[in-house]
């Protein structure tokens, strides 16, 4: 998915209608040679006065659009609080958890009440089988630990959902937290058994129990980690896709009986299962017999309290706050509480909310516009891919028909999901949070033994994103993300195609990078390629791997190439396609100056701004060890190293830092 930031769909602020100005000349730093480091050209003088507000770990173009598009969905929720409306409805449902969550008074008194029973559970615990029953009642309100599970379509048989299990049970944010070796890892280490000490004492644990328990969770936690995936090992489709009947994976899982697991789910009639890191729960079956009972509990406790922290009253939201956002991610400052409410009510009832935001601010012609742009987008991706000189006719014609069957979502879903059943009440925000988890986990395993419903959305109608999804066949664009600085109806096509333009066609690509080049136009995992084409595109990727691992992001730090692989395959693409596209148009034709700035000179420069941001040191190192994307500054200037249009725009010559011979400029799509 592209990481893309979120904002509103209204218009740009009143300078920004004037066309000269959506190119940000001001904040640009010209006593930087473009081709030395294009970035910073583009954005110097803002870098340089630009401060990280302190209830954010990171600022830029798509931090202030999250910012308008959260104050436009605050705005509605101050309406909507006002009317009155029919219980059940969307109005009523986002009002009603809006309520609770703004409550704080009657969040404090109410504490750990609507999970006492969960914990009283707990601790009635006395064998192994008891500590897994927990774990799937859990699950069934979204409190998903040593089991997580999710119902989606069956990567080589997409038409049939299947239940896929995944690794899990950490509460740090991927492997490396654990084995990484430096200071700042063992600082960490050290930091968050202090944090599960504290939530355990919050949960009325005494202080010295607290201590030992949490030294427990974390070697549980160490052993998980031990036999689980890092992030950039969990890119290969064909290593992570492992089916296995539910009797032939029980006998590699001695502790785990699956169809027992399975009945207590709530599942029935289903003998099959995916499972992406087989080694995972081989190790967990293992550990539910050698981690003594007691300990199983304490875990259990510590993952309860903690998944359900932001919504237990002050003490535990402080105490999530203070570990999880400042000490990992350089927070300074927790988000206004309405705010807090608001991402809330986006993951538990998201459609509810995105239909109420597209009534109130999305423009129709917004969606037409869109639909021409990815029309042009698609004929310029269809061309370029006529025109390799590097595959073959036979590969070709696969590729020509997958970009054909591209699904295309923009703005809303055409069927809004159900909600009728859920109950959300004004007074009990961290009941509804778990009515609302449990309402989804009846909705998914409802899936099972029907056929894949293609309409579902992955993504809010007001998250600033878009994404592909490759069994699917689909690239989705939410309404949110069709406005400035992506895409303005004031703006020149300059300006548009270096933005939302670019931002299309890296969804594209990804259809066609080293992830989505391995599903067909069905979007069943299967290859379509000739070997010697294969063969060449993987050493086409292997080349952009090496660039990005050349790139520094903080001291000693590097760009994770293949972590990144994908995403920067998909931004190189879209560049190239979105240029192709533009230069079909009058301005991409023409040669007219605008501010100084040719027409292929504002394209770069609005692809170059749309990056524009900084992060805290604490979030870039995080994002390293986790984020498919890189860092901006790296998504601006590395798909233009290999460019020949941006080397003529610029006039980049050799000498320049960002000067690359051409036999040395990776070139795929």
């Amino acid at each position: 998915m592209l990481g893309c930031g979120p904002g509103t769909n209204q218009a740009p602020n009143e300078a920004a209608k004037d066309s000269t100005t959506y190119i940000d000349r001001a904040n640009m730093d010209t006593t930087v040679k473009p081709g030395d480091d294009f970035f910073l050209y583009a954005n110097g003088a803002w870098l340089k006065k630009a401060s990280i507000p302190a209830d954010k770990t990171g600022w830029g173009s798509f931090d202030e659009l999250a910012d308008n598009t959260n104050k436009s969905v605050h705005t509605l929720l101050e309406d909507v609080v006002k009317e009155k409306a029919t219980p059940g409805s969307a109005q009523y449902n986002v009002a009603a958890f809006y309520k609770s969550g703004m409550d704080t008074g009657a969040i404090d008194k109410a504490g750990i009440n609507a999970i006492k029973k969960k914990l009283d559970a707990i601790k009635a615990v006395t064998t192994p089988e008891q500590v897994l029953d927990i774990v799937i009642e859990n699950n069934k309100q979204g409190l998903q630990s040593v089991l997580p599970f999710y119902i989606g379509p069956d990567d080589r048989n997409v038409t049939e959902n299947i239940i896929q299990f995944g690794q899990g049970g950490l509460g740090l944010p991927s492997k490396d937290y654990y084995t990484d070796k430096d200071t700042t890892a063992e600082k960490n280490r050290e930091a968050y058994r202090a944090y599960i000490a504290k939530i355990l004492s919050l949960g009325g644990e005494d202080s010295a129990a607290a201590v030992t328990n949490a030294q427990a969770i974390f070697d549980v936690e160490n052993k998980l980690a031990a036999v689980s995936l890092y992030p950039k090992e969990m890119r290969d489709p064909q290593k992570m896709y492992n089916k296995f009947s539910v009797e032939a994976f029980s006998k590699q899982t001695p502790n785990i009986n699956w169809k027992d697991v399975f009945a207590k789910m709530g599942i029935t009639g289903k003998d099959s299962m995916l499972v992406s890191v087989p080694q995972y729960y081989r190790a967990l079956s293992g550990l539910l017999k050698s981690v003594p009972v007691e300990v199983w509990k304490a875990y259990l406790t510590y993952n309860t309290l903690s998944d359900m922290a932001p919504y237990l009253g002050s003490g535990f939201e402080n105490a999530r706050f203070e570990f999880y956002a400042r000490t990992l991610s350089g927070q300074k400052a927790q988000k206004p509480r309405w705010e807090r409410v608001m991402r809330v009510i986006d993951g538990a009832i998201g459609e509810q909310l995105g239909k109420l935001y597209v009534d109130k601010y999305f423009k129709p012609e917004a969606k037409a516009k869109m639909v021409d742009l990815v029309q042009n987008l698609q004929e310029a991706f269809g061309n370029r891919i006529k025109n390799l000189d590097w595959m073959s006719d036979a590969t070709k014609q696969k590729a020509e028909a997958k970009l054909a069957a591209f699904i295309k979502k923009i703005g809303y879903p055409d069927k809004w999901k159900d909600y009728t059943g859920l109950e959300i009440t004004p007074d009990n925000y961290a009941q509804n949070v778990l009515n609302a988890s449990a309402f989804e986990y009846k909705r998914d395993l409802a899936k099972l033994g029907k056929p894949v419903d293609r309409t579902e959305w992955g993504m809010t109608p007001n998250t600033v994103n878009a994404y592909y999804n490759p069994t699917f066949n689909e690239i989705v664009f939410p309404a949110a993300i069709l406005q400035f600085p992506f895409f303005d109806f004031g703006a020149d096509d300059a300006v548009n195609y270096g933005g939302i333009g670019a931002v299309i066609g890296h969804e594209m690509t990804h259809g066609f990078d080293d992830q989505g080049a391995q599903y067909a136009a069905d979007g069943n995992l299967k290859n379509w390629w000739t070997p010697e084409d294969e063969k060449k595109f993987k050493a086409k990727t292997k080349m952009v791997e090496d660039q990005f691992n050349g790139y520094t992001v903080l001291d000693s730090i590097h760009v994770n190439g293949l972590l990144t692989l994908g995403e920067n395959i998909a931004d190189l693409g879209g560049i190239t396609i979105a240029y192709d596209a533009f230069k079909k148009t009058k301005q991409g034709q023409g040669n007219e100056l605008i501010d100084g700035f040719t027409p292929d000179q504002r394209f770069f420069l609005s692809w170059a701004q749309v990056w524009r941001g900084k992060r805290t040191p604490e979030r870039a190192r995080q994002l390293i060890k986790i984020d498919p994307h890189s860092p901006v500054e790296w998504r601006a200037n590395g798909p233009l190293t290999n460019f020949d249009p941006w080397y003529k725009a610029f006039n980049v010559q050799p000498g320049d830092k960002m000067y690359k011979p051409e036999n040395e400029r990776a070139k795929i799509w």
